[in-house]
């Protein structure tokens, strides 16, 4: 008997190689990555990438004339937030996602690690200025700013503080002797560089939380009044910022403090006033050009209204809106 060896099979008429997939582990992170508890993630996740975006723009735009002057590079400013940007994205995406008993965990050490970063700025040659203000640590061409991380470890120790200790809330002494010395030490280092607008925005975020932490409204009543005149008495010592406060109460109306105290007002109202109802176009701002002070950072709004006019400041303001909305 004889056998017969069957005809070898072509290349051709073996089954296609299945496509590679990507690893379950890493599709499965992923979705684990996006899978919010509610619905208003992806507004806020929408909103928030939005605005960085925007952002980003119009840094570009109101920044590339002083970026020029200063580096012959108009893309200089633009470039460094960009790359802020690149690291920020990711980082806010993982934080979001963290288990609640990782802050709880890290909480307590962030914000001394603030406040630790906090004093180099203050008492070592570490410490930096720029302009009136001294908050920044610089190192070579480095440049970080530690009160920005107290700004985010306050939100996160001041939750945990009132929720692991629900019997601060019943008692006003409690809740001074308890968080009152950490949140007191935080905003008096930052006040010692003079930056009263960060100290303005730590208030906050401890009389935010206590109100969302349930606590009694005349008790945050009372503990405002006392900020109120604490502030009242640093500004009235602070010759610049007295002046400034002195002439906005006044409308900026006097001609005498238009190049001095109302400078930088004045010319944000002007660039308003000149982008109208639609503006004048994206990267068409005259006040950029070194008329408004400060007008990649402080008063950007100013260039906001003017390249895009009233819709372009009013939708920027609605999306804040809807960022307030997202977190209550």
């Amino acid at each position: 008997m004889t056998t017969t060896r069957p005809p070898a099979r072509s290349r051709n008429s073996l089954p296609p190689e299945p496509e590679p997939q990507p690893p379950r582990a890493a599709v499965v992170a992923v979705r684990r990555l996006f899978a919010a508890e509610a619905p208003e993630f992806f507004l806020l996740l929408g909103t928030t990438i939005f605005l960085v975006v925007f952002g980003l723009v119009m840094v570009l735009s109101s920044s590339s004339i002083e970026s020029y002057v200063d580096s012959k590079d108009f893309f200089t400013t633009a470039t460094r937030q960009g790359l802020y940007a690149l690291i920020g994205v990711p980082v806010m995406l993982i934080a979001a996602r963290a288990p609640i008993s990782f802050w709880k965990r890290w909480a307590r050490a962030a914000v001394f690690l603030g406040i630790g970063l906090q004093l180099l700025v203050v008492f070592t040659p570490l410490g930096w200025g720029n302009g009136y203000n001294r908050n920044w640590i610089r190192i070579g061409s480095f440049t970080a700013q530690p009160s920005e991380l107290i700004k985010l470890a306050l939100v996160v120790w001041l939750a945990w503080m009132l929720t692991t200790r629900p019997q601060l809330l019943d008692d006003w002494k409690r809740i001074l002797f308890a968080i009152g010395p950490v949140v007191g030490l935080s905003i008096g280092l930052v006040l010692f560089g003079a930056d009263l607008g960060t100290a303005v925005i730590l208030i906050a975020i401890a009389l935010g939380a206590l109100f969302f932490g349930g606590v009694k409204l005349p008790w945050i009543a009372g503990a405002l009044a006392v900020i109120s005149v604490i502030a009242l008495i640093f500004v009235q010592f602070s010759g610049s910022r007295s002046g400034r406060v002195a002439a906005w109460l006044g409308g900026c109306t006097d001609p005498s403090k238009a190049q001095n105290d109302c400078y930088q007002v004045t010319h944000g109202w002007q660039s308003l006033a000149h982008g109208g109802i639609f503006g004048v176009g994206l990267g068409n701002s005259t006040g950029k050009w070194s008329w408004v002070p400060e007008a990649d950072n402080d008063f950007i709004f100013a260039i906001i209204g003017e390249e895009l006019g009233m819709l372009g400041a009013i939708l920027v303001l609605g999306l804040f809106v809807v960022l307030a909305i997202c977190f209550v």
